[in-house]
């Protein structure tokens, strides 16, 4: 199983220099890739934005948005273009995850309906792939730049499931824990195979990490504001989290023995300490 890691992007007041140090601790670790959160409507820095960012600073690291709110991006063309040119200056290190979204919030302050933005997420993909297939767009030609990445789908919904096996070049899951991964995974892997889908599909997961002498306080602090828009599940993403080195030890070969590809570890503290404390753990 790979292991990437999630960029402080979303931890309250990180510094600009620790996303980018961050990103450049990981390229040189050995650790597959960096990866990175969308939120709108909170004190975080942008996904598409720090992944273009991150590529500048970074030769070997994949690049993976876990997940981007595709509802959102609602100029398709646009979208697309931003994507492919990430995707094109890093050598083709990208991939892009994007699921339809749950914060009412974040659709409020971009004026798109909430309603339907299943089947929208559907169709945006269809699109943004005719454009990076270099579908003509007008007299010059094609958008470009042409290529594009391999798009995983998200959400733990019977529909989002569904949706990622028929369309989806795999599927990602969000943070819930072993046990919602496990179950999920299962029924998008048989949807994969009811829709005649090729090949064994790419299934990554994400779960959080906490380390150190506060790493419980750590992961109270910043998970139980990050998902307070919804509090039973905040509270499950945090007793699911695994805060101290043996139980992210244990929680990295439970997602393992589920049949995970790639695990996004996350973290709870913009502290670069953090990664030092994640290789000595894994590393024991």
């Amino acid at each position: 199983m790979l292991i990437s890691i999630g960029l402080p992007s979303t931890v309250p007041d990180t510094p600009q220099s620790s996303v980018l140090d961050w990103a450049r601790e990981v390229d040189q670790s050995g650790f597959s890739g960096v990866a990175t959160l969308e939120r709108l409507v909170y004190d975080s820095y942008d996904s598409l934005t720090t992944l273009a960012a991150a590529a500048a600073v970074t030769t070997r690291a994949k690049l993976l948005s876990s997940v981007l709110l595709g509802p959102l991006h609602k100029n398709v063309a646009l979208f697309a273009k931003q994507v492919s040119t990430i995707s094109k200056l890093s050598g083709g290190r990208l991939t892009v995850g994007v699921a339809a979204g749950s914060r009412p919030d974040d659709f409020n302050a971009s004026g798109v309906a909430m309603a339907g933005r299943g089947g929208r997420l559907a169709r945006q993909v269809e699109e943004a792939r005719e454009i990076w297939g270099g579908a003509r767009r007008g007299f010059a030609g094609a958008i470009g730049p042409a290529g594009g990445p391999q798009v995983l789908l998200g959400g733990h919904s019977a529909a989002a499931v569904d949706r990622a096996a028929r369309i989806g070049d795999g599927w990602i899951a969000g943070g819930g824990g072993v046990d919602m991964f496990r179950a999920r995974a299962e029924k998008f892997r048989s949807a994969w195979r009811d829709h005649g889908r090729p090949g064994e599909p790419r299934v990554v997961a994400l779960s959080y990490f906490s380390l150190g002498a506060t790493a419980g306080d750590l992961a109270d602090e910043y998970l139980l504001k990050y998902y307070a828009f919804a509090p039973p599940y905040a509270r499950m993403v945090r007793d699911t989290t695994p805060a101290g080195a043996a139980a992210v030890r244990e929680t990295i070969e439970r997602f393992a023995a589920a049949g995970c590809d790639e695990l996004v570890l996350s973290p709870c503290s913009h502290d670069i300490g953090q990664l030092a404390a994640l290789r000595e753990t894994l590393h024991r």
